[in-house]
């Protein structure tokens, strides 16, 4: 295992490795003329972002003093998501550099037929010369090496530009704090009296060494601004300790709902001590469900805690949190990984509520996504078993969204009675 784990690491360096030096010989060596300033800067640049990259990884996964992890966190998260759009605006780069050649060279020989003014015939000299009028010059066309400097100079920033523009765009996106979607699930066991009911739901808020207590903030206020019925908070809430993150979680005591607000792990609390995270939300008043369900006056709320926890012999049960309840009545099951929406189907629960996936986050990973989750983002259905998967709140490693807007749910619950 140790052996396969090395191997792969290995393999993943040279990868990040030739990458660099491939955007390295496009962006820097090719765009400039010799050892110089710019050079020197853009040969720094592609080494510093790949080692604050691993150096922001490595802290995070080994809990490295918070103050650490919060100083490498910003420009190393931020060049993950810049690697990859820049190796994808290279790959783009490469297939318009042809086009782009061609132009150049069709603008040259243009010029180069530019007729020169023919020469005066020989004879005798006037007797009184007229002053010499100087003629033009020949436009001077560029050599074969300026040009190709050219057009690596046009695609190189175009190149860099496009990166450097989607990052920055989708990290705007996240900083301003997720949007509100609202989305009406019909239940066939709902009382026509809870028609309307509203759950505001919420997942993978990521505090972390990048997102902290402000982002936590603004997804407070953004769910309070709903006036829901109930909260539901479906796990990732965190990458850290409550050591390090208490002070940051701290907004969530004033989330405030009329039926209260509830809690499930999901993988991420695995990582950061999810017994103690437990203990902490509910001392910051909502109401964790470990493989547990409460009675609501008109439906059941059950949820299960995340397959992560099955190392810590603390997995889902789902015969524990509803093998017991009664099936005449609708249940809504908080569950954090789409993926146990096939042991929900099999346990007959109406609606599954799930994250984990961020929509992909970055595009084209909602393709990755996708290929790892039965639902990626919105309202699906398996069997009797409605699932609905929000793209979530924040984002894991870079503070970026590229395609996957983030968002807070309102799922309004609908009678068929009514």
């Amino acid at each position: 295992m140790v052996v396969v784990f090395v191997l792969v690491a290995l393999a993943v360096l040279v990868a990040l490795v030739a990458l660099h030096w491939y955007a390295w010989r496009r962006l820097v060596r090719d765009t400039t003329r010799g050892p110089g300033l710019a050079r020197r800067t853009g040969t720094a640049v592609l080494v510093a972002g790949p080692v604050l990259m691993v150096a922001a990884l490595v802290a995070e996964r080994a809990g490295a003093p918070f103050w650490l992890q919060r100083v490498l966190g910003w420009p190393g998260f931020l060049w993950m998501a810049l690697t990859l759009y820049l190796l994808l605006a290279l790959v783009a780069g490469e297939l318009v550099r042809p086009l782009v050649r061609r132009l150049v060279e069709r603008g040259a020989r243009a010029e180069e037929k530019v007729p020169v003014p023919a020469a005066v015939p020989a004879g005798p000299a006037p007797a009184h010369p007229e002053p010499a009028h100087s003629e033009p010059a020949p436009p001077q066309v560029q050599s074969a090496p300026s040009r190709r400097l050219f057009v690596s100079r046009v695609v190189g920033g175009a190149v860099a530009a496009a990166a450097v523009g989607t990052v920055g765009y989708g990290t705007y996106g996240v900083l301003r704090g997720p949007a509100v979607k609202r989305v009406t699930v019909p239940l066939a066991k709902l009382p026509r009296a809870a028609h309307g009911f509203r759950i505001a739901v919420v997942s993978d808020i990521h505090l972390g060494p990048v997102l902290g207590r402000g982002f936590a903030q603004k997804v407070v206020d953004t769910i309070n601004s709903t006036q829901p019925d109930l909260i539901a908070v479906v796990g990732d809430l965190v990458d850290g300790s409550v050591k390090d993150l208490g002070p940051a979680a701290a907004p969530l005591s004033r989330l405030r709902a009329r039926h209260g607000s509830y809690f499930v792990t999901g993988n991420h609390e695995y990582f950061s001590g999810a017994d103690q995270w437990v203990e902490e939300v509910r001392r910051l008043g909502l109401h964790p469900l470990e493989n547990a369900r409460t009675e609501l006056p008109a439906f059941d709320l059950a949820g299960v805690n995340d397959l992560a926890g099955e190392s810590e012999g603390e997995g889902p049960d789902f015969t524990k949190a509803l093998g017991d309840r009664d099936t005449s009545r609708a249940v809504v099951l908080l569950a954090h990984q789409p993926l146990q929406i096939h042991e929900a189907v099999r346990h007959h629960v109406d609606l599954q509520l799930s994250g984990h996936t961020h929509g992909g986050q970055l595009w084209p990973g909602n393709f990755v996504a996708a290929a790892a989750n039965p639902t990626v983002a919105g309202l699906d259905r398996y069997g009797d078993t409605q699932l609905y998967v929000s793209r979530g709140a924040g984002a894991w490693g870079p503070p970026t969204r590229v395609g996957a807007p983030s968002d807070i749910t309102v799922v309004e619950l609908a009678s068929r009675q009514a």
